[in-house]
């Protein structure tokens, strides 16, 4: 028995040791990304000497889409600011040494993109004026919205039925582009089912 808990107690220390090695060797070098540099659009591979790491900067949103500026193409670019003692080396051999005040790339996140219609005027509509298809109008549904207008929202029943489907965002603008809704508001995701999406591995904490 005390054989066994011997080689336990080893076991785990030299787990330990490996562990504490990588950890050592990957904050040592660790490659940080390939990303545009400030200057000329230069290429800078950063290096970490240290445990810190880069910092983001809040994107400056846009009042009247409520996106992140300069998004195009559901992406937009936000300053990245590496903390001090990161150097980061170019293709030409040139050391940049960081204090971690100076841009150093910029990250791409993900936006939306917008094109004028506004969540909350949709709900309004929906809910006040939707049983004369002003809704469906503002949304760029014109048949819809003249077959609710005719039949005064299908009775009622139409106009519920939208109310529920526009507040819950399944129904948005007829060109496909997303409702215009507060950065840091609440937002749905859809989340979808496809080849990639059903194959892919999941993980768990």
């Amino acid at each position: 028995m005390a054989a066994l808990l011997e080689k336990s107690v080893s076991g785990t220390k030299r787990k330990k040791g490996a562990t504490t090695v990588l950890w050592a060797l990957g904050t040592v070098w660790v490659s940080c990304l390939m990303a545009r540099g400030v200057k000329g659009g230069l290429i800078l591979l950063c290096l970490y000497k240290t445990h810190s790491k880069q910092k983001f900067k809040s994107p400056k949103i846009d009042n009247d889409t409520q996106e992140p500026v300069n998004c195009t193409n559901h992406t937009a670019y936000v300053a990245c600011y590496p903390a001090p003692n990161v150097t980061c080396k170019d293709f030409s051999g040139n050391d940049t040494q960081f204090t971690g005040k100076e841009i150093g790339f910029y990250r791409p996140i993900e936006c939306r993109n917008v094109n004028g219609y506004s969540y909350k005027v949709a709900v309004a509509l929906s809910l006040f004026l939707g049983w004369l298809g002003a809704d469906r109008f503002y949304l760029g549904y014109p048949a819809l919205g003249l077959l609710k207008f005719c039949t005064v929202g299908f009775c009622g029943i139409g106009s519920l039925i939208d109310f529920i489907l526009i507040s819950m965002q399944i129904v948005g603008p007829s060109d496909g582009s997303s409702y215009i809704i507060d950065y840091y508001g609440a937002r749905l995701t859809r989340l979808s089912i496809t080849n990639e999406t059903f194959r892919k591995p999941q993980i768990y904490p």
